[in-house]
């Protein structure tokens, strides 16, 4: 399925909102994790879960890219989203405090119903918006962070879910929530017709030479795998998202322990703490896809990216010394989340700006796979560092890696075909 029925191109930015605002629960999890502590998981543990779910994610998603023309967004979206939601009642009905079935269902079967309808709107977006690619990839993917809060604060402080029912009813309240919003979201994922262009003026902005950016030059994904700038860009996300994946699954145990270092009880700590991870880290994370994706289409994607990693390389670094005091806290949680926000708007756009626009829903989740691997040894690197008492290392690691992504980031250029020296075919 190539079109739809979609006559207005808002249609397709509120079905992406919809899906992604579920997608996002996945950074919600860090709201589950005290109670998870207290039911005599060790912080490892907790973090497994975590990075099962983003390993889940990523993996799928390569699969999911592969099956989105024949399968077709719309269909794609709606499995996605059955998945999601089967992966969280499982969990509920299983028992949401037992680590094995935790692990099985919200981890593998959730973070696999976020891979499959994750590429979708991103995929259905740039065709629909080829006017604005950074814009519409990072509004696109807004509901993601959003979503986050959203999702923690029902748990804890709004809806009081966690508190009042546990966690199997949670669970099973937001998995019946993702089926149903997911499946309507998918109604408006189709492609528009081959021969589109949108009313408005149509002049893409890029660094690269036009023939790429404007998807002239299309790369398949085995094309693509034996370009040297598909290795500087996945290293780029790995390092980057890595370290924003850590301080996710950080940002409530380690400033806790950091307030109560310097005097804080530890229950207000705990507030505190659930504030920097629901509202200050979420609503930065959304707000920096949006900021980030229309950033690039002014400044280009690799500036915007090297300045992206390089400053969140410093803030990371900081971050072990801002958490112990309220208002460093809530600063470098929401700095934080605003750059890491970043790395979703801004590695579709150079995916696509890179190796062609048509094929980015086949191209991009083999970037994405870094984005699963950090998520591994991020949250991993700081749940066992953690369990040795020395969360500073884990900052300090993650935080070189960043400026690391920033240099090997700004010796990409772009890709060109080899064979006979002549581009695909769009």
């Amino acid at each position: 399925m190539t079109s739809g029925t979609v006559r207005n191109r808002s249609w397709v930015v509120l079905g992406a909102i919809l899906i992604q605002l579920c997608l996002g629960a996945i950074y919600a999890w860090s709201v589950f994790t005290p109670q998870l502590q207290h039911a005599g998981w060790s912080k490892a543990q907790t973090q497994l879960v975590f990075a099962a779910g983003l390993f889940c994610f990523a993996v799928v998603m390569v699969f999911a890219g592969r099956a989105l023309p024949t399968a077709g967004p719309r269909k794609l979206a709606a499995w996605g989203g059955i998945v999601l939601g089967l992966g969280y009642i499982l969990g509920g009905l299983f028992g949401g405090a037992n680590f094995a079935t935790t692990l099985l269902f919200v981890g593998v079967v959730g973070g696999s119903g976020i891979g499959l309808a994750y590429v979708v709107p991103i995929a259905v977006g740039m065709r629909w918006f080829p006017d604005r690619k950074g814009l519409i990839t990072g509004v696109a993917v807004a509901g993601f962070g959003f979503g986050a809060l959203l999702w923690v604060k029902l748990a804890g402080s709004w809806g009081g879910l966690v508190e009042t029912y546990g966690l199997d009813t949670t669970f099973l309240v937001y998995g019946i929530i993702f089926l149903l919003v997911v499946v309507v979201g998918s109604r408006w994922m189709v492609f528009p017709p081959a021969d589109w262009r949108p009313l408005t003026s149509f002049s893409p902005i890029s660094t690269v030479p036009r023939e790429a950016a404007t998807g002239v030059m299309e790369f398949t994904a085995i094309e693509m795998l034996h370009t040297p700038q598909f290795y500087v860009i996945f290293l780029s996300f790995l390092f980057s998202a890595g370290a924003g994946l850590m301080c996710i699954g950080l940002m409530k145990l380690f400033p806790i322990g950091a307030l109560v270092n310097n005097g804080i009880a530890e229950d207000h700590a705990s507030a505190v703490a659930g504030t920097a991870m629901a509202v200050f880290f979420s609503l930065a994370n959304g707000v920096g896809r949006i900021a980030w994706g229309a950033l690039a289409d002014t400044l280009g994607r690799r500036t915007s990216i090297v300045l992206m990693t390089a400053s969140q390389g410093l803030l990371v670094f900081a971050f072990q010394w801002m958490a112990g005091t309220p208002a460093w806290l809530y600063l470098g949680a929401a700095l934080i989340g605003f750059n890491f926000g970043g790395n979703f708007a801004l590695f579709p756009y150079v995916t696509a700006d890179t190796f062609g626009a048509k094929s980015v829903g086949q191209n991009y989740p083999w970037v994405f796979l870094a984005y699963g691997v950090g998520g591994i040894f991020g949250p991993l690197l700081g749940g066992r560092l953690g369990d040795l008492h020395n969360f500073p290392l884990a900052f300090t690691l993650c935080g070189a890696l960043c400026i690391v992504a920033a240099m090997i980031m700004a010796t990409v250029r772009p890709a060109r075909h080899t064979h006979a020296g002549l581009p695909m075919p769009a």
